[in-house]
């Protein structure tokens, strides 16, 4: 069958009860009623303003109903959604509303100044939609909500199809974002078969076997910890939705981890969705310090992917509530489903260690196939449901989805070792592997190791350049609390763990390594403070 968002959305809308909520923000909620009938008043107003299938619809803003909303309306017109870091500044913004080709932009009220500056330079752009913050209706936007409820809220009579495209830009280690095409056939089997991370559910046979399910069914109550504007918080808000659950936002800007357990009691939320450590250290912390203050009895399981999840702070979790299912997914944009570990309290994962997805393969740079068990390391393939390449980049397309023995394949380049029982043990991403003495260096390994430590908050590894190893293995950390840094006590720990190249030839403490919203590091800008650091 030829599967669409749309067509799903649509479905969801038709079965699922009314009055349950479909997304609650603080005090605000929106039932899946008025969900329907917004986002399909909306789709109608986008092709009003002259929206055809194809056309770019970029998104705007931080975690709130409206990207939710906006998303859906977007997908029932047929449009391709671009996702907008909220952190991007002028030439950032530029490049990536340039670059899509995006024709219609919905963003929120506090970034208007910043679209005003650019607006002369975006000749494309044929409307702007502003959601409404508090901020007064900018002089080139309409407001959204006028949008949302012009018309009579009916379904689409619109024929959709499987290769509708979604267009997710991840920044990457190097150079500009790129636009990952995901056609939506692919990543509605890709979410449901990927290993069965964002849905427990068997991927359905058809529609009306999908309304059954959705019959059936009560829907997950999800929190997004992460930005819905990457694709960890972007996938699995689609999966929560076309499931028919409900979404939990928070209100706060930046990330308060004793809002979101508030959250979980009051709206008794069921899983969460975080990006590694840069969340969990946070949530833990809070619990510890307010032991027992929260109700955590609704929440059955926390899905991190895109970062390292370190095993204490699992086990940390675990101590708070023996029910949780921690899952660390194994994926990225450019592919969902590469492997999976799964903790609780009956059992512990080791590391970067994951079940193996189906569909999946480890190669070596030639194309050869890495025996199981060999200690050779390889980077992970995936096959089946993968993204059709990047906008406009037929030779990085060409580079990360190459054809081996006659076969398509997502390679985004992650190093691992694949065990004698099949299972990977992932090193990290090619493109900051450090060439050290001849001798290849994965920065989250050692990372983990340094990380371990009880003084250390957080940790990023780069390579310098130096003139005896090449690159010399340099980590920096961010203390715990009065911590001061102890770089012989911290090597000698490292050197307790891996192999005597591995140990950081520097460290440097910092007051913050500074990751992103979604949990990752700054490898380029971490180097470029480390150098500065270490001139003298």
């Amino acid at each position: 069958m030829g599967w669409n968002f749309g067509d799903i959305f649509d479905a969801v809308g038709e079965v699922v009860p009314a009055d349950r909520p479909a997304l609650i923000h603080g005090q605000r909620s929106l039932d899946w009623g008025e969900l329907t009938r917004r986002s399909n008043n909306l789709a109608e107003q986008l092709r009003a303003r002259g929206a055809r299938p194809d056309d770019k619809l970029a998104i705007y803003m931080r975690n709130r109903p409206e990207y939710s909303e906006g998303l859906m309306a977007g997908i029932k017109a047929r449009l391709v959604q671009v996702n907008i870091n909220f952190r991007y500044l002028d030439d950032e913004l530029h490049y990536i509303l340039d670059n899509s080709d995006a024709r219609f932009v919905i963003f929120a009220g506090e970034f208007a100044d910043r679209l005003a500056k650019l607006r002369d330079r975006l000749p494309q752009v044929v409307s702007y939609i502003q959601v409404d913050d508090g901020s007064p209706v900018a002089p080139f936007a309409e407001a959204y909500e006028e949008l949302a409820n012009a018309g009579t809220g009916e379904p689409l009579d619109i024929q959709r199809s499987p290769d509708d495209l979604l267009l997710l830009y991840t920044g990457g280690t190097t150079g500009m974002p790129k636009g990952v095409m995901w056609r939506a056939g692919d990543l509605w089997e890709a979410m449901r078969r990927g290993g069965n991370i964002f849905n427990n559910n068997a991927m359905p046979s058809s529609l009306d076997e999908h309304r059954e399910n959705l019959r059936l069914g009560t829907g997950v109550r999800q929190l997004p910890a992460c930005p819905i504007m990457h694709g960890t918080g972007l996938f699995t808000a689609m999966g929560a939705l076309a499931g028919g659950g409900t979404l939990v936002t928070l209100e706060s800007q930046n990330f308060d981890p004793h809002e979101l357990w508030a959250a979980v009691e009051r709206q008794r939320v069921q899983s969460i969705v975080i990006v590694g450590d840069a969340f969990a250290k946070p949530l833990l912390r809070a619990l510890d310090e307010r032991s027992g203050a929260y109700d955590l009895s609704s929440l059955l399981q926390i899905i991190s992917s895109g970062v390292m999840w370190s095993p204490e702070v699992k086990q940390g979790l675990l101590k708070h509530s023996q029910r949780l299912i921690l899952v660390d997914a194994f994926g990225s944009s450019e592919a969902i489903g590469f492997g999976t570990s799964v903790t609780t309290a009956r059992g512990v994962s080791r590391g970067a260690r994951f079940q193996i997805g189906e569909n999946c393969k480890v190669f070596s740079e030639d194309g050869r196939e890495i025996e199981p068990g060999s200690g050779e390391p390889g980077l992970v393939a995936r096959c089946g449901p993968i993204p059709q390449g990047y906008y406009k980049d037929p030779e990085q397309t060409a580079r990360t989805f190459p054809v081996i023995n006659g076969v398509r394949y997502s390679i985004p380049g992650d190093w691992c070792l694949v065990e004698a029982d099949g299972t990977l043990n992932l090193l990290g991403r090619g493109s900051v592997c450090i060439n050290t003495g001849g001798e290849k260096v994965y920065p989250e390994e050692v990372e983990e190791a340094l990380k371990t430590h009880p003084d250390v908050e957080d940790a990023v590894v780069v390579g310098v350049p130096d003139e005896q190893w090449g690159q010399a293995v340099t980590g920096v950390v961010e203390l715990r609390g009065a911590a001061e840094l102890d770089e012989a006590g911290l090597r000698q720990h490292v050197r307790g763990q891996l192999a005597g190249f591995k140990v950081p030839k520097r460290i440097l403490a910092v007051a913050s390594v500074g990751r992103a919203v979604n949990g990752k590091a700054d490898y380029a800008g971490i180097q470029a403070l480390a150098l500065e650091r270490l001139k003298d």
